[in-house]
């Protein structure tokens, strides 16, 4: 196996047990659904298009962000930048991205962003992973890119399956399995 390959299995074995299982019946509702006052969403920006909520600076604290969110999050920065960097993909920009109006579009855009990064880190060689990339603001190897994105996504998948977990909570019963 290539170090290319580890570091992809890395990252996919996180996505087939965790991440992805729990999307699995993800509703428009839970997408949605702000735990706290002033949380951060994604909202109808006119015209059927969906913008996400954001300031820069970012306010400190940060705001909670909803699962609609976190998930754009992911698609957006975590994912689609490094996929047009260094993949070959389309440019990504988070001012006109066309963020999901329902939690379904938002998993498809997920998995297709998934599987391009997924595909292109197992394409990488050695040499790649030890430089730093051509295209985009990052002058660390490759290598470190790659377990940043790693990183990020466990963290935002851990964030949103605790977001399922209180959502289904919230009124103090759990629904029990048929």
């Amino acid at each position: 196996m290539t170090r290319s390959e580890r570091l992809a299995d890395q990252l996919d074995w996180y996505w087939n047990q965790n991440l992805r299982p729990r999307l699995n019946g993800l509703t428009d509702e839970e997408y949605f659904w702000e735990p706290v006052p002033d949380c951060w969403n994604v909202r109808p920006r006119g015209a059927g298009e969906w913008t996400m909520d954001s300031v820069s600076p970012a306010p400190v604290p940060a705001p909670v962000t909803t699962i609609a969110w976190r998930l754009g999050h992911i698609i957006v920065s975590c994912l689609g930048y490094r996929v047009a960097w260094h993949f070959g993909g389309q440019d990504v920009d988070s001012r006109t991205f066309a963020y999901a109006g329902t939690a379904d579009e938002a998993v498809k855009q997920l998995e297709e962003m998934y599987a391009r990064w997924n595909a292109g880190v197992r394409e990488l060689s050695d040499a790649d992973l030890d430089h730093p990339p051509a295209v985009g603001p990052e002058r660390f190897p490759m290598e470190n890119r790659i377990l940043h994105v790693n990183r990020e996504l466990i963290h935002h998948g851990a964030e949103i399956s605790l977001l399922r977990d209180l959502y289904l909570r919230q009124h103090g019963t759990v629904p029990r399995p048929a």
